[in-house]
């Protein structure tokens, strides 16, 4: 491609908003423009590394068997009305009608979609198992758009979907795309680690994202020292202390506590260590129900944890005034002592406690009452909570579970994950069932498996830059040879780009009218794999300066040879 008619425009300036150096330098470099908020145009150069990064992707999926198809854009909206999901995406989904007034979902996922194909089919056994896949837009109204590349109102996911007779036949498939995904990323040059993490309220216990380590990424998680165990914060389990929980138990007391509504004024007041403390957290669910979440007070809720033991969808603070009026207790002072007692009717509360609550004997928090606290507190004896399980939000320097070792936090880049559907879907969606050995009719078990592209295009620049730009890896590069012509040189350089481009070399020609420093600055900022100069100075040596981006050292090369170096 020769510059001078690529559609191709540097800009050294751009908005001081963009924290991100993959947002900086994908911008700089003409490969993406925003369009509005969180939504951008791929320029040619960039929509050429999306193919690359597509292209890889596609080779490994098909080298496993899964094939490629695509689903329309608009997803009747009837079809996420059968899942309920118009309700609980978990995203803000965004809907238009057309001219009949028929209702759609611009897709932010396509479970729905590939169920609805596959049922329409009459499958048995024999069919089974398939995964297939696509290249498409996706459509989420996030509320807060960031990042660049990295958190997107439009996309294009790679999203695929298998189908299975049941959980045995579906954990093949599952570890195979463990393996297909790290192939991957180690062709695009992207380290992962494979973490535990969140299905939503899909629940299930197979659910893993690729995350790739970046100090600019929203992913938090937890290593452990062993390197045996890797989650998400929102899934991460750790071994909790045992305190006094062999303690003798005294009575249970009532005593007047003046004091303030934080922890630490609870620890001040009653010179008792925090972790002897009740931390008791207020929430209300999308079902209306107050959900009162207790632990141990040296820990915090982690609310991805109470949701699934709830089994809810969404949690919210509940405020004074509901606390007050609704509860009748008192923000600071809440206690699972007596607190259902004077609840009207049409109250529901239920009471969470974390299993933390077991390595501790009387313990102390508040009385329902301002100003009012309640010593000696005894799981079981003094309070009978609902639902009792891990509810509690790790640190770094926990012991994670089965004593693997201390946690280590880290941040990084989700740039892929698989997942369990499970039988969520087919058992929502009548009739997406196949003909068992049996002759019975029999849900689909499914799993789900998902990259997004533009987001794996900015974790690489994001690993690969440096002060003077991009450093594109070969297998993601939108070319191979960035080929400049210096003055004088033009004849020559010219007969080595027909060569190039008769021999399959994707080069980029920089065949314009500009000085040398300003080709030489665009072709570090570009940051293809290897440059090569033709200038006055060389063709007298029948010969080239042949640069690889990762390298300071220039070389020079006959031009006999510079073809055979590069195929």
């Amino acid at each position: 491609m020769r510059f001078s008619k690529y559609f191709l425009k540097t800009n050294k300036n751009v908005s001081d908003e963009d924290k991100c150096i993959s947002a900086k330098l994908l911008k700089q470099g003409g490969f993406i423009r925003e369009s509005v908020a969180g939504r951008f145009y791929f320029l040619p150069i960039g929509q050429k590394v999306q193919q690359k990064i597509m292209k890889v992707i596609k080779e490994e999926m098909d080298l496993e068997g899964s094939q490629e198809m695509v689903t329309p854009i608009l997803h009747p909206l009837e079809l996420w009305k059968e899942t309920n999901r118009t309700n609980t995406a978990g995203f803000e989904l965004m809907k238009v009608k057309d001219r009949r007034g028929a209702e759609f979902a611009l897709g932010g996922t396509a479970e729905e979609m590939f169920v609805d194909l596959v049922r329409q089919y009459k499958l048995s056994y024999r069919d089974l198992p398939f995964q297939l896949y696509q290249f498409s837009p996706k459509f989420r109204d996030e509320l807060r758009a960031r990042g660049g590349l990295l958190r997107v109102r439009e996309f294009i996911m790679k999203d695929g979907y298998s189908f299975h007779r049941d959980e045995n036949d579906f954990k093949v498939e599952y570890e195979k795309m463990k393996n297909v995904y790290t192939k991957i990323f180690d062709r695009l040059g992207l380290q992962t680690s494979i973490v535990e993490s969140d299905n939503g309220y899909i629940g299930g216990e197979y659910c893993h994202e690729f995350i790739t380590e970046s100090e600019i990424g929203e992913s938090k998680y937890f290593v452990a020292e062993s390197g045996n165990y890797a989650a998400h914060e929102d899934v991460t389990v750790f071994e909790k202390e045992i305190k006094n929980k062999n303690d003798q138990l005294k009575p249970l007391t009532e005593v007047e506590a003046k004091r303030g509504n934080a922890m630490k004024d609870g620890v001040d007041f009653h010179k008792l260590p925090l972790w002897q403390q009740i931390k008791d957290v207020l929430f209300v669910d999308d079902k209306n129900r107050f959900i009162l979440a207790i632990i141990r007070g040296d820990l915090d809720v982690n609310e991805t944890k109470l949701l699934h033991l709830i089994k809810g969808v969404n949690l919210r603070h509940a405020t004074d005034e509901e606390i007050r009026e609704q509860i009748k207790s008192e923000p600071g002072f809440i206690s699972p002592v007596g607190i259902k007692k004077g609840l009207d009717k049409q109250v529901e509360l239920v009471i969470v406690a974390d299993d933390s609550l077991r390595t501790i004997s009387n313990a102390y928090g508040g009385n329902n009452k301002k100003n009012q606290d309640l010593l000696n507190v005894n799981i079981d004896r003094d309070y009978k909570p609902d639902i009792e399980g891990d509810i509690a939000l790790a640190r770094a320097g926990y012991e994670a579970k089965n004593k693997m070792g201390k946690l280590v936090e880290k941040k990084g880049i989700e740039v892929g994950n698989i997942f369990q559907l499970g039988y969520h879907y087919s058992s929502k969606m009548k009739g997406a069932v196949y003909v068992d050995t049996d002759g019975k009719e029999k849900p689909f078990y499914m799993g789900c498996y998902g990259i997004g592209i533009g987001r794996t295009m900015a974790a690489i620049v994001e690993k690969y830059n440096d002060q003077k730009g991009i450093v594109w890896p070969e297998s993601s590069a939108p070319f191979k040879v960035h080929l400049i012509a210096l003055d004088g040189a033009e004849k020559e350089a010219e007969l080595l780009y027909e060569e190039m481009i008769k021999k399959d070399v994707e080069v980029l020609y920089d065949d314009r009218d500009k000085t040398a420093g300003e080709k030489f600055a665009d072709a570090d900022l570009i940051g293809l794999p290897m440059r090569i100069v033709v200038s006055k100075k060389t063709i007298q040596q029948k010969s080239c300066e042949l640069k690889k981006r990762t390298e300071s050292e220039t070389k020079i090369i006959p031009l006999l040879l510079v073809l055979d170096l590069l195929m």
